[in-house]
């Protein structure tokens, strides 16, 4: 089947062997998983390699009507198993505890993908995607860089992550301007943070609203006790500050 793209679904489809060796390789033995979810499988290319060991629980997500028809003819294993959905609008009950989230995801919705993926960090054990490089160094980033921001704080609250390799826009038909690159995230063993875990969300990302300024600047107008805005926590500016920093501040913050 010819791969006709649809530009609106923002499709580049991965045609190098040996990189889609590279991250089934990285994937590894599904067995230890209870669902595995593929995201945009297009015709298949990653999901060959995948269903070698002929896994049971192993579904897919793909919302172009012409490869999801494409997908249950051409893998018996798939029947049954081929969702036509949108993944962000997708009821994702069916997913059991421990599950594994792959793909080469759309680069338009792959953030909001990342999003997703930690409000259903109860049951999503691990991750192993691809993203536009840019984007996946940003999920892995270590505080003090460039690119540490509010995805690298709610990605790392829960998951260990981390940036695997590299994929040259020559191995996509067609090639993406931009250098793509794999990440792989394992949920922490801690279930739970040391704090309000809405608050910590709406910490952080305030914080990183205005990530030129002082966390003093950035939340003051979420403490009224301006003695504690004087700890020297709040002179820093938000990529300055580890997980558990923003973890502390938050029970600061929550107990005034």
């Amino acid at each position: 089947m010819a791969q006709h793209l649809k530009k609106s679904l923002g499709q580049h489809f991965l045609k190098d062997e040996g990189v889609l060796q590279q991250i089934a390789a990285a994937i590894g033995d599904m067995s230890r998983f209870k669902t595995v979810v593929e995201i945009g499988p297009g015709a298949g290319a990653l999901t060959k390699y995948l269903l070698k060991d002929k896994p049971t629980n192993f579904y897919v997500v793909e919302l172009d009507d012409r490869w999801a028809a494409f997908l249950e003819t051409t893998f018996p294993l798939l029947r049954g198993k081929v969702i036509h959905e949108d993944f962000l609008q997708t009821d994702l009950d069916f997913m059991q505890h421990p599950t594994h989230i792959v793909g080469n995801f759309p680069y338009n919705i792959s953030t909001q993908i990342v999003f997703r993926i930690i409000d259903y960090k109860e049951v999503v054990d691990e991750m192993t995607g691809m993203f536009q490089k840019e984007v996946a160094l940003r999920i892995a980033a270590k505080p003090g860089s460039k690119d540490y921001g509010v995805m690298s704080v709610l990605a790392q609250a829960w998951y260990h992550c981390e940036y695997l390799f590299d994929v040259p826009p020559e191995s996509f038909n067609p090639p993406p301007r931009v250098m793509s690159g794999i990440i792989h995230l394992k949920r922490k063993e801690n279930k739970t943070l040391n704090c309000d875990e809405v608050l910590f969300k709406q910490v952080v990302k305030a914080a990183f609203n205005q990530r030129r300024k002082t966390m003093r600047n950035s939340l003051k107008s979420m403490v009224n006790d301006t003695k504690l805005l004087a700890g020297d926590v709040f002179n820093l500016r938000p990529e300055q500050l580890s997980v558990q920093q923003f973890e502390d501040l938050v029970n600061l913050i929550g107990r005034v």
